[in-house]
């Protein structure tokens, strides 16, 4: 047909139009194919909303005040809290490596004020001099070898000591003692926690006091002569302890702005977000993130430490032991944060609606609904019970998770594992309301005859 055809085709239906149809129709036809004569026209613009990055920059903000809010809380428990202090360094001395390194400083410091070379010299020109220089002579040729054997009896006898129970309650005492002096160190006050030839230094003298008992009692009278001794356990440069006054006092004044400020900030950057659910997979893959900075953080400093102290002063498998210690709380602490952000953002992500999501909450909610059938076929039915679970299913599920954060922010110390259980415990409890709840029964469609 052409398009002549078409348009007397067209002519002949407008004829049963009055005058003002006929002429509608021809105005639109007109407008029509002005419109198919035009080019393209370029989209319209899209506008693009100030919440997206206002809310990016509070989000990555708080984020990046994580890592540091958590160095700032660990900091401010080891210096405020004396029982987190003794906890974090009471293991240090069952180490292996911590002890040998004290039993070395330790024989070191008394063998040298006894000069058992000295002594026995003396004893051989006592001997000469009462008419036995045969005596005396061969006493001072052994003088070496009865030194050398000294110091090996006192390295055995020091390792016993530094291995035993009662040396063990005395490293908790002491450092339960020193605990306000570690504060005064840190805070550039002094204290017995000294800085000598570059080297920050940590006092030995309570310890060697314990040993000259032992050794006492041992029969080894001759320690009971020594003057008072003062030997030292170097632990970092001085430099470090620079930097670490300066960023204690910056975080001791910070440690409680610091959580609530980087909390805050996440929150309201979600807040302002125009896709809350989106915001808030972004802030917990983010804040778990953080953690995983913070991490190779302590990975780096962990090297720049080990390189500052020299295997001569603190051997290296001590100060990695020593450094792994002190540090294991922040490590706890930053595995907590980062399982919660990781909840967090696949919490949101499945309660979206993304084809992967949907799927997945499709799939439980079929799995339950079977179990529920199955045992409903068998007589087993949740009858009022379940009536009133599927009808306040909403409430419980507010009320579930909500005693679940409750109980994340009252346990006492958190880790990685108990988040774990508590989030499984959660989902099982989510599982139940879903199963209990039953649905009321759909009416039933009368077959039409």
């Amino acid at each position: 047909m052409t398009e002549t055809d078409s348009n007397s085709d067209g002519a002949g239906q407008a004829t049963g139009l009055n005058e003002n149809e006929r002429a509608e129709l021809e105005r639109l036809r007109t407008e029509v194919t002005e419109l198919r004569g035009k080019p393209p026209g370029k989209p319209p613009r899209r506008r693009v909303s100030w919440r997206t990055p206002v809310s990016a920059l509070l989000i990555v903000i708080g984020c990046v005040l994580a890592p540091v809010a958590v160095v700032g809380v660990w900091t401010a428990n080891q210096v405020s809290d004396t029982n987190r202090y003794i906890a974090n360094v009471e293991p240090l001395i069952h180490d292996p490596a911590i002890q040998n390194a004290l039993t070395d400083k330790v024989t070191t410091a008394i063998t040298s004020h006894l000069n058992v070379v000295g002594y026995t010299n003396q004893a051989a020109a006592l001997l000469t001099s009462k008419g036995l220089p045969r005596v005396g002579t061969l006493l001072k040729t052994f003088g070496p070898s009865i030194a050398s054997a000294v110091a090996g009896f006192m390295h055995n006898t020091v390792h016993k000591v530094v291995t035993s129970p009662q040396f063990a309650n005395a490293w908790i005492q002491v450092n339960t003692v020193a605990h306000q002096t570690l504060v005064k160190a840190l805070s550039g006050q002094g204290g017995a926690v000294t800085v000598s030839n570059g080297q920050v230094t940590i006092d030995l003298a309570p310890f060697i006091e314990i040993v000259k008992q032992d050794l006492a009692k041992r029969g080894f009278t001759l320690v009971n002569s020594l003057p008072p001794i003062h030997p030292t356990l170097a632990l970092f440069s001085s430099k470090t302890l620079v930097q670490a006054q300066t960023l204690y006092r910056l975080i001791n004044d910070l440690k409680i702005v610091l959580p609530i400020l980087s909390l805050l900030l996440i929150g309201a950057g979600v807040y302002i977000a125009g896709d809350h659910r989106r915001a808030l997979i972004g802030a917990g893959l983010g804040f778990a993130a953080s953690m995983l900075v913070l991490g190779a953080a302590l990975l780096i400093f962990r090297g720049v430490y080990l390189n500052s102290v020299p295997n001569s002063v603190f051997p290296a498998n001590a100060a990695a032991a020593a450094f792994d210690t002190l540090v294991r709380f922040i490590k706890e602490g930053l595995r907590v944060l980062l399982v919660v952000g990781l909840v967090v953002a696949i919490g949101a992500f499945l309660t979206g609606p993304s084809a992967t999501a949907v799927r997945t909450r499709a799939g439980f909610v079929s799995a339950f609904d079977w179990v529920r059938s199955s045992g409903e076929r068998r007589g087993l039915s949740t009858g009022r019970a379940g009536r009133w679970t599927y009808a306040h299913r909403h409430v419980l599920r507010i009320c579930a998770v909500g005693l679940a954060a409750i109980i994340f922010v009252f346990q006492g110390r958190p880790t990685a594992a108990s988040v774990i259980v508590l989030v499984i415990l959660l989902l099982v409890v989510l599982g139940l309301i879903e199963l209990i709840g039953r649905p009321p029964a759909k009416p039933e469609i009368a077959s039409q005859s």
